[in-house]
């Protein structure tokens, strides 16, 4: 495999992490707010809402055979980027809700060419 088409094929697994991640909010009751928001800070990639939260949602999504774990590389460094992006988020928009930083780690296998996918979500995650 070419350097271009592991750097496509890591895009599409990061997608497919997303979206579902996305699922599971919406099966939770939450509302998508933005998705991939960007500002000078750094970006988030879930801004989610249900009656009491305003939840900012790091994504990472991985192979079972990954070196270091979705959760890992979301370092004190990441955090601060994340927490500095929401905060910026929340001034813009004046948002009564409770704000919550959280980490989903989307985990895909293979079995058979046969993807199967696992999802660890931790709320307050930092």
């Amino acid at each position: 495999m070419s350097y271009n088409e592991a750097k496509q094929r890591a895009a599409d697994l990061g997608r497919e992490g997303e979206r579902r991640v996305e699922q599971y909010l919406k099966q939770k009751g939450y509302i998508i707010v933005k998705r991939n928001y960007r500002e000078r800070f750094g970006e988030i990639d879930i801004i989610a809402e249900n009656d009491t939260y305003l939840v900012f949602v790091e994504v990472k999504t991985r192979s079972d055979d990954a070196l270091v774990s979705g959760m890992e590389a979301v370092d004190r460094k990441k955090q601060m980027r994340i927490y500095n992006t929401g905060n910026h988020f929340l001034k813009k928009l004046h948002i009564d809700l409770i704000p919550r930083f959280d980490v989903a780690q989307v985990t895909v296998s293979y079995e058979n060419d046969c993807p199967k996918w696992s999802l660890e979500y931790i709320k307050n995650a930092f």
